[in-house]
């Protein structure tokens, strides 16, 4: 049996993996860092739950126990994130774990910037390997818009910390989720890398302009300036600068082809939270 063990079981966007293994039948063992997450991580589809952390090998060892495959992606400001992921790989390697798929980002030869570059390694250990891999290299995720969209409506501002200007590809990580569940499953992604986006790459000005005519009112893009800057840990400053001169690009057609239909769009997830809200 495929015994699938799924790493951010609950968070908001992790998460949203195990739904679409259950829609296909996976024997899913989620790992989650609280009790109270338990019931969160059943009500997704796990058939079993273990509680750990990811800087404790001894509870990440445990977890790896009689599981087939792995689906990884590290939780967002994670402290020795290169550290901590080459060390999964070699304890899924011991535990004798078949598949390995690993959730990074677009574009992580970008040396500069430290969160991209964090995934390289873990990249190079799994490659070192002899575990079967997909890795997943997803744009900005449209996910980000929805804790400040409450924010967006009531100001008419929407602000991020690098230019207007600068285009940006972005995908919705729903189909990043199926893509995962697709790569656990069946055999077609199996030692393949794959850059994922929706079509089309946005400046502001454009984001603000769709979201205007959602929201029926005038929406106004801004460079959030250093207050903002300022509120988000160091590691992100070097990545803001790089957006701030060249934007992140990528291409939608390796995630239409997977899917074998278009992939979600950010209008789309907009009008989902309108409707929401």
């Amino acid at each position: 049996m495929n015994t699938i063990l799924a790493f951010g079981a609950t968070g908001p966007i992790a998460g949203l993996v195990l739904p679409e293994l259950a829609k296909r039948g996976a024997y899913v063992r989620a790992f989650v860092r609280r009790p109270d997450d338990i019931t969160v991580a059943r009500r997704r589809g796990a058939a079993e739950v273990t509680i750990g952390d990811l800087a404790d090998s001894d509870t990440v060892g445990q977890a790896l126990e009689g599981i087939t495959s792995v689906f990884y992606i590290a939780p967002v400001f994670l402290a020795d994130q290169a550290a901590i992921g080459r060390r999964l790989v070699a304890q899924a390697v011991e535990a004798g774990v078949k598949r390995f798929v690993f959730s990074s980002l677009i574009h992580p030869v970008l040396s500069g910037l430290p969160n991209h570059a964090a995934k390289a390694p873990v990249e190079e250990a799994i490659l070192d390997s002899d575990l079967e891999f997909t890795f997943l290299h997803p744009a900005i995720l449209f996910q980000n818009y929805a804790g400040a969209w409450r924010n967006i409506l009531e100001t008419g501002i929407i602000a991020e910390p690098w230019s207007n200007e600068t285009r940006h590809s972005r995908v919705d990580y729903r189909d990043v989720a199926e893509v995962a569940a697709i790569a656990l499953t069946e055999d077609r992604l199996v030692n393949g890398t794959f850059e994922l986006c929706s079509e089309g790459s946005l400046n502001r000005h454009d984001i603000a302009a769709m979201i205007s005519e959602i929201a029926r009112r005038k929406i106004e893009a801004r460079h959030a300036g250093r207050e903002m800057i300022g509120q988000f840990p160091d590691v992100l400053k070097p990545m803001f600068e790089h957006y701030d001169h060249f934007g992140l690009r990528g291409n939608a057609l390796t995630l239409r082809t997977i899917l074998s239909r278009e992939p979600r769009t950010l209008r789309t997830y907009f009008e989902e939270l309108a409707r929401s809200a």
